[in-house]
């Protein structure tokens, strides 16, 4: 969760404004959190109230998605989840947007087997986005949050998401000339998993991923959550992350950290 959150403020500054390279700033005043960030936290707290008890969790995930959100009017949401966010009646709307696999890794990090993983996966994305495409993204998402916590290498997972999700046939060098971007999770979460696949560090990582250019914060969200899990995160990264959320967000973060803090700090790194 953390991981996702670090990797969106470092994106923030470049969603429209891309930047083609490895070498920036990588906190920057002018970083700043925005609806990835949020609706992670929305996501951990919806498992956090369920205790172990998934059978209401897509309502659950309803509910915390709009109770936090509408704190957050102005954090960026697509126009389609705006109006899920405000509307009456909220229901599925069919879709393949990014928006599904930035939000769920905090279900990689709760669930206990692989399988669990997937199924929560599904539960808190099929609510808004029940298309295959964003169903698929959000589930490799969550996967490879999962099988990095638990330790698998690099390779293993590589190989477990090629024969499962997405073929992987590129690498960053060869997209980074002419990847734009794009908001579906088709072309965002492959690009996303190979900046972590061909990353040597955490900070590496979230700099692959923002250097292709696209939908910057979400890459970033998308690449932290699983660098996280798979490196753990450095102890001053996670300290300057701190100081770009506001209470009530410090608040959601502090509270799933307590319960689900194993390998999301790395103290050495």
């Amino acid at each position: 969760m953390l991981g996702a959150i670090i990797g969106d403020i470092v994106g923030s500054r470049f969603e429209w404004n891309n930047n083609k390279s490895k070498e920036f700033e990588f906190f920057a005043k002018n970083c700043f959190v925005t609806d990835d960030s949020v609706m992670t936290l929305a996501i951990g707290h919806a498992l956090l109230a369920s205790d172990g008890q998934y059978d209401k969790l897509g309502e659950k995930a309803v509910k915390a998605m709009r109770e936090i959100g509408q704190n957050y009017p102005l954090c960026g949401y697509g126009g389609r989840f705006r109006t899920w966010l405000y509307s009456p009646d909220p229901r599925p709307y069919h879709s393949h947007g990014n928006g599904a696999a930035m939000r769920v890794s905090p279900c990689g990090l709760v669930a206990k087997t692989l399988e669990e993983a997937q199924l929560l996966s599904r539960l808190v994305t099929e609510v808004t986005h029940n298309h295959p495409e964003g169903l698929k993204g959000a589930e490799a998402t969550a996967t490879c949050v999962f099988l990095a916590k638990i330790g698998w290498d690099k390779l293993a997972i590589y190989d477990y998401v090629r024969k499962n999700y997405y073929p992987l046939d590129f690498d960053l060098d060869s997209i980074r000339g002419s990847y734009k971007f794009n908001e579906t999770c088709e072309q965002t979460v492959p690009q996303a998993l190979e900046a972590f696949f061909e990353s040597q560090s955490f900070e590496d990582a979230i700099r692959g991923a923002i250097s292709i250019g696209g939908d910057s914060d979400t890459l970033g969200a998308i690449t932290g959550s699983v660098a996280g899990a798979y490196y753990g995160i450095p102890k001053d990264f996670a300290q300057t992350a701190l100081t770009y959320l506001d209470d009530q967000l410090t608040k959601l973060l502090h509270a799933f950290l307590v319960v689900h803090n194993a390998k999301i700090i790395n103290p050495d790194g």
